[in-house]
């Protein structure tokens, strides 16, 4: 049952909003203090994402864990009566609520369908994708996950621009020449 009324219930929901929330914040200023440089909401890309990195040709969802099913697994099974019936399978950063779970279990579904969607139309343009779940986010791995970004970033630049890593020369021991010190002279 839910705790709020209908009216509590419409404000509340009202409220949330879909750009500059606190996890897609946190991602633009740790990407920020590392030098990479981003646009907002791209509006030509399918899906618009968050961040948009034309340099990389990348594209950053900050996905938040309730709202596209982080880990959320929404298999169909068929009851009894040959009557298809959605189990649901909680995660840890993601439970389902059990008011009005229909609604809630086919508009996860929905999102997690669209996303992918979304990303395999980014894809077949050449445009990397990369998910940053809201979990991600908490204080005690945000460094790890901005870091792991920035890696993932520079990786795919070096993918993309064809750079290689120039070999060392091997040198054989009669090359290698120890200079002596002033006192053996």
């Amino acid at each position: 049952m839910d705790k709020l009324s209908a009216q509590q219930r419409s404000a509340n929901m009202a409220a949330i909003h879909s750009k500059d929330t606190k996890p897609e914040m946190i991602v633009r200023k740790g990407l920020w203090s590392r030098g990479f440089r981003y646009r907002l909401n791209h509006k030509r890309l399918p899906g618009h994402p968050d961040l948009v990195l034309r340099k990389y040709r990348t594209c950053i969802f900050v996905n938040g864990c309730f709202w596209h099913g982080h880990n959320v697994a929404l298999p169909r099974m068929e009851d009894v009566r040959g009557k298809m019936e959605d189990v649901i399978e909680n995660s840890e950063c993601c439970k389902i609520p059990k008011t009005n779970r229909e609604f809630w279990v086919a508009k996860i579904r929905r999102n997690k369908e669209r996303d992918k969607e979304e990303q395999r139309k980014l894809a077949e343009m050449g445009w990397h994708c990369i998910t940053v779940w809201e979990c991600e986010l908490k204080p005690s791995k945000r460094e790890e996950t901005l870091d792991s970004i920035a890696f993932t970033l520079n990786h795919i630049w070096l993918q993309d621009h064809g750079a290689k890593s120039i070999p060392y020369p091997r040198l054989e021991e009669e090359d290698i020449q120890i200079p002596m010190a002033a006192e053996e002279r």
